[in-house]
């Protein structure tokens, strides 16, 4: 069952993959990333009208960000770090080969000591991290990702799209903490360098989204019904 988006996320995002490489069509397959991840954050990041995504963290009580409601699942605060974190490391580090916005203030502000991407967090330090996390901070910290990524993508070029993602800057990801050693973190690395700049805005600032705020809409209903 889908929670999250209509069917008009996922048919933008394969005629999004059917155009991106193409020289004569930049600017179309530009507008349709732009508006697709439009739809994937908060109203503000796009200058739009509140959205789907305002909704979904709108009425969101203390407590539901750090619930998971089975062994298998995750939480909500745990779900918004994950996504922004990869958004902000893969846009600014690899797609712009510029810094990522993540930084002292910011994890100050967000009250965490993490900064990877939380990918090999056992269950006791996922609840632990959503339970501590500021959530009204970890969100701005998301809008501000997101106004970043579209202005990076304004910015490229059509030679952008094929370009192969840069050693160097997967090895400034390793030494900046954004992964771990970890084998369920480490493997991050070889598979963004992996990518071109195409490929990655395919996944991390767009597909990437739609998956994990569709487990967070879904998580939301379940924990809403059992409050009842």
């Amino acid at each position: 069952m889908k929670y999250f988006g209509s069917d008009k996320l996922s048919e933008q995002h394969k005629e999004l993959s059917k155009i991106i490489v193409k020289a004569d069509r930049h600017d179309a397959a530009m507008a349709l990333f732009l508006d697709t991840h439009a739809q994937l954050h908060r109203g503000a990041v796009s200058g739009g009208a509140y959205n789907e995504v305002d909704t979904l963290f709108a009425d969101l009580q203390p407590s539901d960000w750090s619930i998971m409601p089975t062994p298998k699942d995750e939480t909500i605060a745990w779900t918004v770090w994950h996504i922004a974190r990869i958004e902000d490391m893969t846009v600014n580090m690899l797609a712009a080969q510029g810094e990522q916005l993540f930084n002292e203030e910011w994890q100050t502000r967000m009250s965490t000591s993490v900064t990877d991407t939380g990918n090999a967090m056992r269950d006791d330090e996922i609840i632990r991290f959503s339970e501590s996390v500021k959530h009204s901070e970890l969100l701005l910290y998301r809008d501000a990702v997101g106004k970043q990524t579209r202005a990076v993508v304004s910015n490229l070029t059509t030679a952008d799209m094929k370009r192969p993602v840069n050693p160097a800057d997967i090895e400034r990801i390793r030494r900046a903490g954004g992964v771990t050693e970890h084998p369920d973190s480490r493997w991050l690395l070889d598979y963004w360098g992996g990518k071109t700049v195409a490929g990655l805005l395919l996944m991390p600032p767009t597909r990437h989204l739609i998956l994990h705020l569709n487990d967070c809409a879904k998580w939301k209903q379940t924990i809403q019904k059992n409050r009842s």
